[in-house]
C-alpha cells in the first residue's frame, strides 16, 4: 500500500483552493522537493530535486512548507484502518506499509484483493488521500505492482504469471539494483531480467557476492523475506537549507530551535522519546558533518533537544558558514507514562518540562503557532 504524493495530497484535502493546479511541497530557493503532486510531475518534478530547478520546469506551481504533524496524523488515522485487516503490517515509512493478507479471507469473508479495494475507497472517504495497491505472493512482486497503476490504482501479479511479467524488464526494477548495480551489470553484459536468466547461481554469486544470490531469486520471481510487523522507527529528525549560507549565531540559533521544536513534535505524534541528539551540519563546501551526545534520560522535548543540538553546535561554529542545520534523536523507546528521572544538574529542567507541556496544550489547542518563544523569531 502506497500514498499517492501523500504530503501534496493532504495539503490539497487541507486547502480546497489547491485542487487541480501544481504543488510542491518543500521550500527554499537550495531546498529540495520533498513531494510533488501528479499534475507538478507531468513537467518533470521529481522528489529530492533541487527547488531551483523544480521552479524553472513548473513556474506555475504553489509551493509550500512542510507540514509534518498533518502527514504524522494522517498516517496513523491511515495505519488504524490497515489494523482493522491484519496484524501483520510493516510500516516503510508514513505514507507507505507491506500487509500481510494470507488467511484473511476466512476472517473477513472477502478475498485480498476485495479486503484492500474497500481499504482503498475507505481511505479515501474518511480521511480525503487516495492510495495505490500491489497484491502479490511475496514482497519483491508486491513492491512492484504498487507502481503499476498510479495514482489510485489497483495492481496484481499472480504466481503463474510471474515469468511472463518479468519477461525483458530492466534489471534496475529488481529491489536494490541502484544506478551503480546496473553499471555493473552492463559491464558483464546484463541489462535485463533475460539476462540474468542465463547465469547460475553459483556464477552470479563469485561475481556479485551476496547480492548476486539475490538477484538470481529476483529475476526468477522469488522473495524469502517475510513481512516483518517488528520494524522499528531508528530516527526522527527535522533539517532545513538555508537560502544563503550563513555563520551568523543568531540565525542558526533561531533555525535551531525551530527545528528542535519540529522534531520534538514528530516524537511526540508518534509517542517516542530518544536517548541520542544529533545535530546535522552541511558546510559551504558541501562536506557533510554530525554530532551527537548520549543523555541518561530519553527524551521528546524540544528544550532539551535544543539545549544540547546548541551545545553540539558551539562546538562545530569553527567549521562554518554553513548551508543546512538539523536536529534529530536516535534509539527511540516508547514514550513512558511515569514522570521522568530528575537532572541533578539541572535543578530547572523539571519547570521548563512544565512549562513545555503547557506550550503543546495551546498549540494543539489554538495552532501551532499560537505560543512561541522569542528565539523562535530569530
Amino acid at each position: 500500500m502506497d500514498c499517492d504524493a501523500f504530503y501534496a495530497s493532504v495539503e490539497k484535502r487541507d486547502n480546497p483552493a489547491l485542487q487541480g493546479s501544481p504543488l510542491i511541497v518543500g521550500g527554499g530557493r537550495r531546498g529540495v522537493v520533498t513531494t510533488a503532486c501528479y499534475q507538478a510531475r507531468i513537467f518533470g518534478v521529481r522528489s529530492a530535486m533541487p527547488m531551483f530547478q523544480a521552479r524553472k520546469l513548473c513556474p506555475q506551481a504553489t509551493i509550500v512548507p512542510p507540514r509534518m504533524e498533518a502527514y504524522v496524523e494522517a498516517s496513523r488515522q491511515i495505519r488504524s484502518l490497515m489494523d482493522k485487516l491484519t496484524p501483520a503490517i510493516e510500516p516503510l515509512s508514513l505514507d507507505e506499509a507491506f500487509l500481510d493478507l494470507t488467511g484473511t479471507a476466512r476472517l473477513h469473508k472477502a478475498p485480498p484483493v476485495v479486503l484492500l479495494a474497500k481499504l482503498a475507497n475507505r481511505i479515501q472517504a474518511d480521511i480525503g488521500i487516495t492510495i495505490s495497491v500491489g497484491l502479490s505472493h511475496n514482497k519483491f512482486l508486491a513492491k512492484i505492482a504498487s507502481d503499476l497503476d498510479k495514482p489510485r490504482g489497483m495492481a496484481l501479479i499472480g504466481k503463474a504469471q510471474t515469468r511472463e511479467f518479468l519477461k525483458g524488464k530492466p534489471v534496475g526494477i529488481l529491489g536494490g539494483v541502484g544506478p551503480a548495480m546496473q553499471h555493473s551489470l552492463a559491464r558483464n553484459g546484463i541489462r535485463t531480467i533475460d539476462d540474468l536468466l542465463r547465469f547460475s547461481a553459483k556464477e552470479l554469486t563469485a561475481r556479485y557476492g551476496s547480492i548476486g544470490l539475490r538477484l538470481y531469486d529476483l529475476s526468477r520471481g522469488k522473495d524469502s523475506q517475510k513481512i516483518s510487523a517488528q520494524t522499528k522507527v531508528k530516527s526522527i529528525s527535522h533539517e532545513t537549507t538555508f537560502e544563503v549560507d550563513t555563520a551568523d549565531p543568531d540565525t542558526l540559533d533561531g533555525h535551531l530551535w525551530r527545528l528542535s521544536v519540529q522534531t520534538a513534535d514528530r516524537a511526540k505524534a508518534q509517542e517516542k522519546v530518544g536517548k541520542v541528539i544529533v545535530l546535522k551540519l552541511k558546510t559551504s563546501d558541501f562536506r557533510s558533518l554530525s554530532r551527537r551526545l548520549t543523555i541518561d534520560t530519553p527524551t521528546n522535548h524540544a528544550d532539551t533537544i535544543y539545549t544540547i543540538a546548541n551545545r553540539l553546535l558551539q562546538n562545530a561554529l569553527p567549521h562554518a558558514p554553513f548551508r543546512l542545520l538539523g536536529t534529530g534523536l536516535m534509539e527511540l523507546s516508547a514514550q513512558s507514562s511515569a514522570p521522568p528521572i530528575p537532572d541533578l544538574l539541572d535543578s530547572e529542567a523539571p519547570k521548563r518540562q512544565s512549562i513545555e507541556s503547557a506550550t503543546d496544550s495551546i498549540r494543539r489547542k489554538f495552532g501551532k503557532k499560537s505560543i512561541q518563544k522569542g528565539r523562535a523569531l530569530k
